[in-house]
C-alpha cells in the first residue's frame, strides 16, 4: 500500500508542493507502477450529437465510406453496413488535440489506404498538428508530425477536401494548410515538403461574433485540393491540379505541371470564398461560394461552373440570396457517374429550412429536395425539433447513385432512393448515425435509484438515460430547454429530486430548474438569483442540492453563490465565498457544504446550510479560466459525512474530517476524480481517477481510498480528453466518463 501524506489545511502551500514534487517524480520517489485491469468500454447512445465537416466515399469499394468530425474524431462504414466505427479512440489524454480532424483523404485506387489531417486547433497554445496514415482502413495508424497547426475546430472547417491523393499516382499526396501553405508528399504522407512555387496569400478571417461569444481572428487559408486526374498515365504524378484559398479575391488557383507552378484560373467569380468543389468526368468544375467560410453565419453565396476544357464560367446558383433572404452555399457534389447530375447545398437559410438542389442538366434547371422530404427520427429521437442546419456537405456515392449523405451541426442525413425525385417522388432521409457519437459532456451523475445516468451535454441540453443502449426516447431534457447544461447535482437522500443550471440564446427564460421524478420532467425556478442578467451564458455556474432535497445552491457566473429553501422563488447570498464558487452538498448531513475557492485558493466550508462559509485552510492554487477563476473541482463521498476530496492543480487531496485535515495521495496528478460502489468486502467506496499515477496516464479505480490504483484504460482506449467523470453507485467497476468530443461512454470490468 503506497503511503499518503497527511497534513492539515493550515499548512497546505508545504503539502501541496509535496505532492507534486512525489506526483511528478521531482521529490520523493513515486509509487510503483500501477496493476492493470482488463474493462471493456461501451458507448452510451445519443446518436450523433456534433458537427460532421465531411463525407468521403471510396470510389475504390462498394460501400465504403468515411465522415470526418470537428471534435470527434473520424469514422468508417464499409460494405457490411452496420454501425459506423471510431477510428482515433487511441488518441490520449496528451495527445487530445489531434481528435479534431482537419481533413480526410483516401486513396481511389487502394480502398484500405486512408490519411487523416489531424489537429484541432491553429491556436498559439496548441500543438502541431499531424498527418496520420493507415493501410488498412484505419485499424492501425503510423504518425508523421507536421511543422505547422490544423484547425478543425475553427472557421472553416466544413471546407474541403484541404487533403488529397493523387488518383493516378498513389505515393502522391496534397496538403493545404491555413497558415503554411501547401505542402506535398511523394512517399504516401511520410513526408512532406512545401511548394514555394504555390502564391502567398495572407487571408485572415476578421473577429466573429456569434451566439453571445466572440471569436479571435483566423487563419483559413488554403481549403481545397482538387487533382483532376482525366488523361493521366497510372503510375505518373497527375499534371492538373486545382487548389483554393477561402479569400473573396482570386481564390482558385491551378497547375498544369504536377505542381511546379501555379496560376489564378482566368474569369474567375470575384467576390466570395470558395467553400466546396466537385469535377465531373466531363471536365466540368463545380464550385460552391458563400460570404463566409463557416460556421458562423453566411449573407451570400452562389453556385458557379467551371469548363475546364474552354475555360468559360457560368453562374448556375440554384436560388439567389436577396432582400431579406440571407444565405450562402456550403458543398456541392456531382454524381461521377452521370456528369450532369448536381447536388448544391444552402449555408444559413433557416427560413423556411436550409436546402439541398438538384440538377441533371448542369446547372439550367434545379429541384428542391428537402423541403417535401420524408425523414425518419426514430434512431434519435432528440433530434425531431432540431434544424438541419450547418450541411457543410453533401455526396453521391460513386458507386450507388441512389445513395447520398449531408452533413449537419449534430450529425448526418443518409438517403437511398435519391434518383426518386428525378419522377417528383419525395425522397426520404435517415439520421443514420449509429455509431457516430460526437457530443461533449459537461456533467455525469449515476444516482443510486430511478435511471443509472443523467448526463449535461455542450450544445444538446442532456438526458435521462434509462437504457444506455438506446438514443433516449423522450429526447433531450424538456422544457425548459437549455443550449447547454453545464452543471446538475441530485439529492443523496431523495435521488429523485434533480437541479440543473445551464445558457440559453433567449434573455427572458430562468436558466436554473428542477425536476421530481429523476430528471424525466422539469419545471422552471422562479427566479434566478440577484445579479443574474446580460450574456447568454449568464446561467452556466455551479449548482448543489442538500441531501434532504430541501436547499439548492446556485453560483451563476459572474455571481456569487445563493441558496433558496423554496425552489428558487426567494434567493439569499451565501455569505463568504468568492463568485463561481463550485459549491457541493455533503451526502450526509444537509447543513454542510463545501467547495474549493480557486479565486482565495482555500478550502471553504458551511455547517448552516450554506447560509455562510468559512476557510479552513489556504495555500491551494489560484485557477485562472476563460473568464476569470475557473470552478474548483471538489468532490463529496457517498454515505460518509464529512468526507471529500479535492484536485488541487494536479495533486488530489483526500479530507475525512469536514476539512479539519487532509492527505494527498502519493504519485498521483489528477484532473478528475468520482465514486461507485464499494468492492465487495470493502466499506469505502470505489474512487476513479482520470490523470496520472505514477506517471503512467490514463483511467484509474482504487478500491482502499487512494492507496492503491489500477489502470483500467490501455493504449487502444484513451478517447483523447476527459471531462465529466462518474461512478455507478449500484453496479461495482462501472465508470461513466464523458469526452471532449465522441460523447459519453462507459466501462465494465471484463470478467
Amino acid at each position: 500500500m503506497k503511503p499518503r501524506l497527511a497534513l492539515p489545511f493550515t499548512s497546505f502551500a508545504a503539502a501541496l508542493s509535496l505532492a507534486l514534487a512525489v506526483a511528478t517524480g521531482s521529490g520523493a520517489a513515486a509509487g510503483p507502477v500501477p496493476s492493470t485491469e482488463r474493462y471493456v468500454f461501451h458507448n452510451v447512445t445519443l446518436g450523433g450529437g456534433g458537427f460532421v465537416t465531411g463525407i468521403i466515399f471510396s470510389p475504390a469499394e462498394k460501400g465504403l465510406v468515411y465522415v470526418r468530425t470537428d471534435v470527434g474524431g473520424a469514422y468508417r462504414r464499409d460494405s457490411s453496413g452496420g454501425p459506423w466505427t471510431p477510428l482515433l479512440d487511441w488518441v490520449n489524454q496528451t495527445d487530445w488535440n489531434l481528435f479534431g480532424v482537419e481533413s480526410l483523404a483516401c486513396d481511389p485506387s487502394e480502398a484500405g489506404r486512408v490519411y487523416v489531417a489531424a489537429g484541432t486547433y491553429n491556436n498559439p497554445g496548441a500543438s502541431n498538428g499531424e498527418v496520420l496514415r493507415s493501410g488498412d482502413y484505419g485499424r492501425t495508424w503510423e504518425r508523421t508530425p507536421v511543422p505547422f497547426k490544423f484547425g478543425a475546430n475553427e472557421a472553416g472547417r466544413g471546407n474541403g477536401e484541404r487533403l488529397a491523393v493523387d488518383p493516378n499516382d498513389g505515393r502522391v499526396l496534397l496538403l493545404g494548410t491555413r497558415s503554411a501553405g501547401l505542402w506535398r508528399s511523394a512517399d504516401r504522407g511520410a513526408t512532406w515538403t512545401r511548394l514555394s512555387s504555390f502564391p502567398q496569400v495572407d487571408e485572415v478571417l476578421p473577429e466573429q461574433h456569434h451566439g453571445g461569444r466572440t471569436f479571435p481572428a483566423q487563419r483559413t487559408g488554403i481549403n481545397l485540393i482538387r487533382f483532376d486526374g482525366r488523361g493521366g498515365r497510372r503510375g505518373e504524378p497527375t499534371a492538373v491540379v486545382y487548389a483554393a484559398v477561402s479569400t473573396p479575391g482570386a481564390s482558385l488557383y491551378r497547375s498544369t505541371d504536377a505542381g511546379a507552378t501555379w496560376a489564378a484560373v482566368p474569369g474567375q467569380p470575384l467576390g466570395l470564398r470558395p467553400t466546396r468543389s466537385a469535377l465531373s468526368a466531363a471536365g466540368i468544375l463545380y464550385v460552391s461560394y458563400g460570404s463566409e467560410p463557416g460556421p458562423n453565419s453566411m449573407t451570400d453565396g452562389a453556385v458557379w461552373k467551371l469548363d475546364t476544357a474552354s475555360g468559360a464560367w457560368t453562374d448556375i446558383t440554384p436560388e439567389k440570396p436577396e432582400g431579406a433572404r440571407h444565405f450562402g452555399y456550403g458543398a456541392v457534389a456531382v454524381d461521377p457517374e452521370h456528369p450532369e447530375t448536381v447536388l448544391a447545398a444552402t449555408w444559413n437559410h433557416y427560413y423556411p429550412l436550409d436546402e439541398i438542389f438538384r440538377t441533371t442538366d448542369g446547372g439550367r434547371t434545379w429541384v428542391a429536395l428537402l423541403e417535401h422530404a420524408q425523414w425518419d427520427h426514430a434512431s434519435a429521437p432528440y433530434t425531431a425539433p432540431m434544424n438541419r442546419h450547418w450541411i457543410s456537405d453533401v455526396e453521391i456515392d460513386p458507386l450507388d447513385p441512389d445513395h447520398a449523405i449531408f452533413t449537419t451541426g449534430f450529425g448526418i442525413w443518409v438517403t437511398r432512393n435519391l434518383r426518386d425525385s428525378d419522377a417528383g417522388k419525395a425522397t426520404r432521409w435517415n439520421f443514420d448515425d449509429q455509431g457516430i457519437e460526437e457530443t461533449v459532456p459537461t456533467v455525469l451523475l449515476s444516482p443510486p435509484s430511478g435511471p443509472h445516468l443523467l448526463s449535461g451535454v455542450d450544445d444538446v441540453d442532456g438526458f435521462r438515460h434509462d437504457d444506455l443502449s438506446v438514443s433516449p426516447p423522450r429526447g433531450r431534457f424538456g422544457t425548459p430547454a437549455f443550449k447547454d447544461t453545464s452543471s446538475m447535482a441530485f439529492a443523496w437522500g431523495h435521488p429523485e429530486m434533480v437541479v440543473r443550471s445551464g445558457n440559453t440564446y433567449r434573455n427572458d427564460l430562468v436558466t436554473g430548474a428542477f425536476s421530481t421524478d429523476g430528471g424525466a420532467t422539469w419545471k422552471a425556478f422562479a427566479a434566478e438569483p440577484p445579479g443574474t442578467v446580460g450574456a447568454y451564458w449568464r446561467g452556466e455556474g455551479p449548482i448543489a442540492i442538500s441531501p434532504d432535497a430541501r436547499t439548492i445552491v446556485w453560483s451563476p457566473t459572474g455571481v456569487a453563490p445563493h441558496f433558496t429553501l423554496d425552489r428558487g422563488a426567494t434567493w439569499y447570498p451565501c455569505v463568504g465565498g468568492s463568485v463561481n464558487l463550485a459549491v457541493v452538498a455533503d451526502t450526509v448531513n444537509p447543513l454542510k457544504f463545501y467547495a474549493y475557492d480557486t479565486e482565495a485558493g482555500t478550502i471553504v466550508v458551511s455547517t448552516d446550510g450554506a447560509r455562510s462559509f468559512r476557510a479552513v485552510g489556504g495555500g491551494l492554487p489560484v485557477v485562472k479560466g476563460r473568464w476569470g477563476p475557473a470552478p474548483g473541482r471538489l468532490a463529496a463521498v457517498p454515505g460518509r459525512e464529512g468526507e471529500f476530496w479535492v484536485v488541487a492543480g494536479e495533486a488530489l487531496l483526500h479530507s475525512t474530517n469536514s476539512g479539519a485535515s487532509a492527505a494527498a495521495a502519493s504519485g498521483v496528478q489528477a484532473q478528475l476524480v468520482a465514486f461507485g460502489k464499494a468492492a465487495p468486502g470493502r466499506t469505502s467506496p470505489a474512487v476513479f481517477l482520470v490523470g496520472k499515477v505514477s506517471g503512467v496516464e490514463g483511467l484509474f479505480r482504487s478500491d482502499d481510498a487512494g492507496a492503491s490504483w489500477v489502470r483500467i484504460s490501455d493504449p487502444q482506449h484513451g478517447f483523447g480528453q476527459m471531462r465529466a467523470l462518474s461512478g455507478d453507485p449500484r453496479i461495482y467497476g462501472r465508470v461513466y466518463f464523458g469526452t471532449g468530443g465522441r460523447g459519453v461512454l462507459y466501462g465494465d470490468r471484463a470478467d
